[in-house]
């Protein structure tokens, strides 16, 4: 039977109270379970599901986020607005009580919102996009088991959920990066993913293990109603630990590394993760996480500071890229590291980290598909240095995109100026001097996305033809690829002004989430602020587009220290192959060697030393009555001698 239990705010912390069973709410669960059948009868039904399938995989999210708009509002209708689903008893060991439960509230109900909407987008455009491809079944039957995951990752009613749907995301973004696995780049991509962010899970899984020895439970509730009990040493060190989760799923400094890499996958991969899942899920434990982070300054110091370095790291690569898929890769490190800035704020910028995550789902999808489009036209071609005039080409991409593009950047009014412009404000608003520290690294972010996303823009759709040889004619896309694109596109112009004057007031029904408070006075006025980074947005873009306008070289130019620095990403490849992975590398081929010459030298002896004396004692056996009598009498001699010499003192 599932149990539904209702959260109310009003209530002391951790209380709670039981309500009426909805029975619409009650089905919560469908909205993981559909989307795992799916991607369960298309892995298993093999090449019989070949014809139909893709449209199975589209149908699952539709009736996921049909399901999650429903339930939307019927949370909506709740003067709880928190309903909790416990299925069944999923560990029982000792005092370890863990339930399969879910957690429907206003946070998890946006989340659900933007990964079944955009995700639906999404699927719906891999339809055309993978039609040529002979693995298309199999590509949707694993991208359906990359929602579900997710959706698992923000439904859970505890942390130990949370990591099963955390894990489950990190296999299907494994699969799915290096879907094309015959490409020894892809395959490479997928493998580097995976093990990055094993070393965060191993953070969070270390994290989860002191939450139960310290509190002896790991339900939310109950986790965040015990932190006041802890010492603060304990506070920092379990926030630290996910911190270090969040920062391998979310591509933030120093598990970056990973999430340019992954765009070997097919584009839809790259879409569905910078937009709507995996890079989002940092982003959300935290924000879930709130009254663990907000008990510690020091931990939320940590958090900001991880946020505007890896925002200025991701600004500075992605503006000496030429791959058209990693320049958005880097953009999305960067605009993460907005979303982590907001979250470490505290108080009421985790609402507006969220607003921020929402609308950059939108814009983010759009120009991620928008480059898809792109390389469909143009031979899957992805070195903007070759791109060029495909305004006249593309009509329908090149709007879009310019959309997204103007989101991105933060130019009013579309979604991306009511989105992050409050973060840029927020960051003002610290009560010391890193208001100055944090508030202009913030500012020159604007400012370096403004310059590389209109170097992008500019390069691709604008300027002279420099195609190459066998681009003949460069055309536009199907409807079934623009017509999410349009969409998309709609929600990058007005979805930031929407989200930001609902979302927060609808995330105050969390605890520590969203509502008006009262903060600091900035160290510059909200006006002077907002003025600013209009200023710095318009001079980022008006620069870019005065170097770009009329084209750039087809290939690499000397450049500085800083360009060639950004080129190679910052040495931080470097860095870690001359730290861990060499190291690592040595390190496993002494124990190979170890193990070979030492233990099983050691055992190959030892069965070599048994097997010859085995040898040479066999060959006594010889049959004959005569060598036995001999031995018999040798021994019997060495006895008598030794008895004798006993007797004579010898042996004294």
């Amino acid at each position: 039977m599932v149990e539904i239990l209702a959260n109310a705010p009003a209530e002391p912390a951790g209380a709670v109270t039981y309500a009426a069973a909805d029975g619409l709410l009650g089905s919560v669960w469908l909205l993981v379970a559909i989307p795992l059948v799916s991607a369960a009868v298309l892995l298993l039904l093999g090449r019989r599901a070949d014809r139909w399938g893709h449209w199975l995989g589209v149908a699952a999210i539709g009736a996921a986020f049909l399901l999650g708009l429903t339930y939307f509002f019927q949370l909506r209708g709740l003067e709880n607005k928190s309903v909790e689903l416990s299925l069944w008893d999923f560990i029982t060991v000792g005092n370890l009580r863990v339930d399969f439960g879910l957690l429907f509230d206003p946070l998890a109900a946006v989340f659900v919102l933007l990964i079944t909407g955009v995700g639906f987008l999404i699927h719906l455009y891999a339809v055309e996009y993978m039609a040529h491809d002979a693995g298309r079944r199999r590509f949707f039957g694993y991208f359906n088991l990359f929602v579900a995951a997710m959706l698992l990752l923000v439904l859970g009613n505890n942390y130990v959920m949370l990591y099963f749907g955390w894990e489950g995301v990190g296999l299907a973004s494994y699969l799915l990066i290096s879907f094309w696995y015959e490409r020894p780049s892809a395959a490479t991509a997928g493998k580097k993913a995976f093990l990055m962010n094993r070393v965060g899970d191993a953070g969070l899984a270390i994290g989860i293990f002191i939450m139960f020895a310290t509190l002896g439970t790991t339900q939310y509730d109950e986790v965040f109603t015990g932190v006041g009990s802890l010492t603060a040493t304990t506070v920092l060190v379990l926030g630290l630990l996910l911190l270090l989760g969040a920062t391998g799923k979310s591509g933030q400094f120093p598990l970056q590394a990973w999430l340019p890499d992954a765009m070997e996958g097919p584009t839809p991969v790259s879409a569905l993760i910078h937009a709507a899942t995996m890079v989002t899920a940092g982003v959300y434990l935290i924000a879930r996480s709130n009254p663990i982070f907000s008990a510690n300054s020091t931990l939320q110091l940590v958090v900001v500071s991880v946020g505007a370095l890896t925002l200025l790291i991701g600004c500075v690569i992605g503006a000496a890229k030429d791959d058209i898929k990693r320049v958005l890769a880097w953009s999305t490190v960067s605009q993460i590291g907005y979303m982590f800035l907001g979250v470490g704020l505290g108080g009421a910028a985790y609402a507006l980290a969220i607003v921020h995550l929402l609308a950059h789902g939108f814009f983010k999808a759009n120009m991620f598909l928008g480059a898809g489009s792109v390389m469909h036209g143009m031979n899957d071609q992805v070195d903007i240095r070759r791109f060029g005039g495909l305004s006249k080409y593309m009509k329908v991409t090149w709007i879009t995109f310019m959309m997204g593009w103007l989101a991105i950047i933060g130019m009013f009014p579309f979604s991306g100026f009511f989105s992050k412009e409050p973060i840029i404000v927020a960051a003002f608003e610290r009560e010391d001097w890193t208001a100055w520290l944090f508030g202009m690294a913030a500012l020159l972010g604007a400012g370096l996305t403004a310059f590389y996303m209109t170097r992008l823009f500019v390069l691709t759709f604008h300027g002279p033809k420099r195609w190459t040889e066998d681009i003949e004619h460069p055309h536009e896309s199907p409807k079934l690829m623009t017509i999410p694109l349009i969409l998309l596109a709609a929600g990058s112009v007005g979805a930031g002004f929407l989200l930001a004057t609902s979302v927060p007031d609808w995330l105050a029904a969390t605890a520590g989430l969203g509502g008006q408070e009262e903060g600091h006075h900035a160290v510059l006025s909200h006006t002077v602020i907002t003025v600013l980074s209009l200023l710095v947005t318009v001079l980022g873009a008006g620069l870019a587009w005065f170097l770009f306008r009329a084209g750039t070289a087809t290939e690499p130019q000397p450049a500085g220290v800083l360009v060639t620095a950004a080129r190679r990403n910052l040495y931080t490849d470097a860095f870690n192959e001359a730290v861990f992975e060499k190291p690592g590398i040595f390190l496993t081929r002494a124990l190979v060697y170890l193990d070979n010459r030492g233990v099983d030298g050691l055992v190959n002896g030892l069965a070599a030393a048994v097997g010859g004396g085995s040898g040479r004692l066999r060959r006594l056996q010889t049959g004959f009555v005569r060598s036995y009598a001999t031995s018999i009498l040798t021994g019997a001699l060495l006895v008598l001698a030794a008895f004798l010499a006993v007797e004579a003192g010898w042996l004294a």
